[in-house]
């Protein structure tokens, strides 16, 4: 190359530099509003995407190498054939490791997952823990590899949404955007898992961000696209589920059955949320009781299912292998149903055990598990109206998840992505329906709102109740020396009858003392002696009113933009 020539390239090449470092401080800057968000959204997008992918190749891993499969696929099968001894100690050993990852990288030996970044969505700006995040992804990935029965779809999330906080820290992101490029990555995320585009979006919409703003609406279509590619440059454009049957639903007559079962689909999705409450409340007592370190509990929890493991490998892993025999319509009604109680006992154990993982693959099989069993029974009891028993299981696995995720629309929208089958469409939303109308009267809404509610975070009842907790009274409070401050002798007969907040108290904790009419509320901190507390302040009705009503006025105005 000539001199003139390595000279006009060397200005080239310094001139794009330039340019970068020019278009990276403004996007850092002046936020993406100067450089078109789409394009933010896209990269985001891929780079959830080939996590949701790395995840899954990982788990495929090691369950190839530890239970020795050449088909994970078909793992239930082939463990049928592996000594006893080696179906529990992998579990235990994934537990052990799973255990002693989450003692040393989170502050409370939990696994994160979707409930955290619904948590994020709505009161961090979009942004959730990062260490905590990265270790709970390596956990249930080590989980879901050594026989934990839950599944792969939390993690992902929580992953795809460390990135997007990652992203917008460095972008100095606002709550908006921050809250769409989490939806971004979900979308990406959940499209990648599955091969669902459709549902991908409208998942991040419906359940992530809980609403449906058309600003949001292109940038996560757009990240969930290239989620999509990315799945499909890896595996095809193949369905999960490829069904060998013809569904076809004996219309008006064949409905009804379709109704019941929604209802019994919403009864065994309450079932399945209760149980995994009732066993997380159960470890908890156990383990204090017991003095039981928390690094070994999920070492406990995979004995436990290793012990069902060996007589009942079905429940090991995702489970994807029992969930197309039972769309295929290849198991018996007393299989269906054991296997179906035998997987929300092991989904119970492993998130009891805090041993991570998701809960909406699960509740696909749980659900495919009801709809056959009743299937089997409709059709035996009304052979000459009744259709296809695997229709029954395709609209049983959509209710099912549809009540746990408290998503159906986009529980709709996966279950045909993820057959392929987009012909019974009447079926499957009629049982999802239902399903999902009746759980919402027994839990709060959701499993992932549940938990939420579970911790004290109350989003299920929407921004006008949680916004208050994001406020705290020392960002409102009245000091002594403010020209306005309210009368100390007043404040100070208050605190002698025990009416005063703390500093650090939330809206959501003082605005109940207001309702007896009262115009202000001392704010007091601890003495440092034996002494009464210190008057620091006090906080005013009308300051809190005006700070609340800006915050409803901004939550409405972003989800109608």
């Amino acid at each position: 190359m000539s001199g003139d020539k390595r000279s006009f390239f060397s200005q080239q090449v310094e001139r794009l530099k330039t340019f970068l470092g020019e278009a990276y401080r403004l996007l850092r800057h002046r936020g993406p509003s100067q450089i078109q968000f789409w394009f933010i959204a896209l990269a985001v997008g891929v780079a959830a995407g080939f996590a949701a992918l790395f995840f899954r190749k990982g788990i495929n891993a090691l369950q190839t190498y530890l239970y020795g499969t050449e088909d994970v696929r078909l793992l239930h099968s082939f463990a049928e054939s592996l000594p006893w001894y080696m179906i529990l100690i992998i579990p235990i050993g994934g537990g052990l490791v799973v255990g002693v990852i989450l003692h040393l990288f989170t502050n409370d030996g939990r696994a994160r997952s979707v409930a955290d970044v619904i948590h994020g969505a709505a009161m961090n700006n979009g942004r959730v823990e990062t260490k905590a995040g990265l270790a709970s992804a390596l956990a249930s990935m080590i989980t879901l590899g050594t026989g934990g029965s839950t599944g792969r779809e939390g993690p992902v999330v929580h992953l795809a949404a460390v990135i997007s906080t990652w992203v917008n820290r460095r972008i100095l992101a606002d709550g908006i955007t921050g809250r769409d490029l989490l939806g971004c990555a979900v979308a990406a995320a959940v499209s990648a898992s599955f091969n669902a585009p459709i549902a991908g979006a409208l998942f991040a919409l419906e359940v992530v961000l809980r609403h449906f703003a058309v600003h949001a609406f292109a940038p996560i279509v757009i990240a969930s696209a290239a989620g999509t590619v990315i799945n499909r440059l890896e595996f095809g454009g193949v369905t999960e589920f490829t069904l060998t049957t013809v569904n076809e639903v004996q219309f008006y007559q064949e409905l009804p059955a379709y109704i019941i079962l929604g209802l019994v689909s919403g009864l065994v999705a309450v079932a399945l949320m209760k149980a995994v409450f009732w066993s997380e409340d159960v470890g908890n007592k156990i383990q204090d009781r017991f003095s039981i370190p928390r690094w070994l509990r999920p070492a406990i929890a995979g004995a436990m299912l290793g012990g069902i493991a060996i007589y009942f490998p079905h429940i090991i892993g995702v489970g994807y292998e029992t969930t197309f025999l039972a769309l295929d319509g290849q198991l018996l009604l007393w299989d269906a149903i054991v296997f179906a109680m035998l997987k929300t006992a092991a989904v119970a154990i492993t998130m009891a055990g805090r041993m991570g993982g998701g809960v909406f693959s699960p509740s696909l099989m749980i659900g495919a598990l009801t709809g056959l069993s009743f299937g089997l029974i409709a059709t035996s009891i009304f052979p000459d109206v009744s259709g296809s028993i695997s229709l029954y299981a395709l609209a049983g696995m959509g209710a099912v998840a549809a009540a746990v995720l408290g998503a159906p629309i986009s529980t709709t929208l996966i279950v045909f992505e993820l057959t392929g089958d987009w012909q019974t469409g009447l079926a499957v939303m009629v049982a999802v329906s239902l399903s999902t109308a009746l759980s919402t009267q027994l839990v709060a809404r959701s499993f992932f709102l549940s938990q939420l509610e579970r911790r004290n975070i109350h989003l299920a009842a929407g921004p006008q109740a949680y916004l208050l907790a994001m406020f705290r009274v020392s960002g409102l409070v009245r000091g002594r020396r403010d020209p306005n401050a309210a009368d100390e002798s007043a404040c100070m007969s208050m605190i002698e009858e025990g009416v005063f907040l703390s500093p650090n108290a939330t809206l959501e904790a003082a605005m109940p003392l207001f309702e007896d009419g009262r115009s202000f509320v001392p704010v007091a901190a601890k003495a440092s002696g034996e002494g009464p507390p210190e008057l620091v302040g006090a906080l005013f009705h009308v300051d809190a009113l005006k700070v609340y009503n800006r915050a409803l006025a901004a939550t409405a105005a972003e989800e109608h933009s």
